[in-house]
């Protein structure tokens, strides 16, 4: 089949094209990771770009030796499992159960979910009820209040709602109950969706830090994103840090981005493992027959 002339611009324009957006997304982070190797001088001069310039990694060795960076690192890791099995078991549960047409009072939940996406309580009144029920200061201010994401949980309906009710139907005259049906017969055919939804719900729980900054106290029990928003609010300086007067100026100059990348370096190491399963999942989802 002979490629129109039409369409052979078309394709060059669209690599043109996609080649810019993925130079405009990925240039910030490549000019992190080059300001997070390179010397003083060189990133006061403005003058990094891609590429380090100076080599340096004094500042690593800093971060990477403070005991508060990593005790605030085991906390982000722990904070994010459980809030994620959490979020999943929560929407995984609540999604199967209004997926079904013949749930009495399913409009009134569904309704209640979209209702909760464009209206909240307010910052004030969610702080008092955290405080009312003794979770303040603990890992539950954390991971319980935004356990179940409403725009999540809708994909995941849309997903159930299209699996053939043939197989549930067989499973059941085969004596499995409800719970037997969704366990035995759905989750194994809902790969894909399940490995988006925590994939979703790891990259929120991972950046989150509003929560923490608002409902903990004790420093011990900090997410890593707290530890990074105090560098960048200048908080904790390099002095503080840990830094001596010959390295604190270089160590001043680019604490902020040798800390965004050991946060986000993790995040990206588990895309991988479930990139193959991103792209069907979100479109089984987001489709009905």
């Amino acid at each position: 089949m002979q490629v129109s002339r039409g369409m052979r611009i078309f394709r060059v324009f669209n690599l043109v094209f996609l080649l810019l957006v993925v130079f405009l997304t990925v240039y910030p982070f490549l000019n992190i990771i080059a300001q997070s190797f390179s010397s003083e001088g060189f990133i006061n001069a403005g003058q990094v770009n891609l590429f380090p310039m100076g080599f340096n990694t004094e500042t690593y060795k800093l971060i990477l030796a403070d005991s508060t960076f990593w005790n605030n690192y085991g906390n982000t890791v722990l904070y994010t499992v459980v809030a994620t099995g959490i979020s999943m078991v929560l929407t995984t549960s609540f999604a199967y159960a209004i997926a079904k047409k013949d749930l009495k009072g399913r409009s009134l939940f569904i309704g209640l979910a979209v209702f909760t996406m464009f209206f909240n309580g307010g910052l004030i009144p969610n702080y008092v009820l955290i405080s009312s029920l003794g979770m303040r200061d603990s890992i539950w201010a954390v991971v319980l209040p935004n356990a179940i994401s409403v725009f999540n949980l809708l994909i995941m309906k849309s997903f159930f709602e299209n699996m053939p009710r043939e197989l549930e139907e067989a499973a059941s005259i085969d004596g499995l109950t409800q719970y037997g049906i969704l366990f035995r017969v759905v989750l194994p055919l809902s790969k894909a969706i399940m490995a988006t939804m925590v994939l979703f719900y790891a990259v929120a729980n991972w950046n989150s830090w509003f929560q923490a900054f608002l409902y903990l106290d004790n420093p011990d029990l900090f997410p890593v994103t707290i530890y990074l928003r105090n560098m960048i609010a200048g908080v904790t300086t390099a002095g503080s840090a840990g830094g001596t007067a010959e390295n604190v100026g270089q160590i001043a100059a680019n604490i902020q981005s040798v800390t965004i990348v050991l946060t986000v370096i993790p995040i990206l190491c588990v895309y991988p493992f479930v990139q193959k399963y991103f792209f069907s999942g979100v479109m089984l989802g987001s489709v009905k027959e």
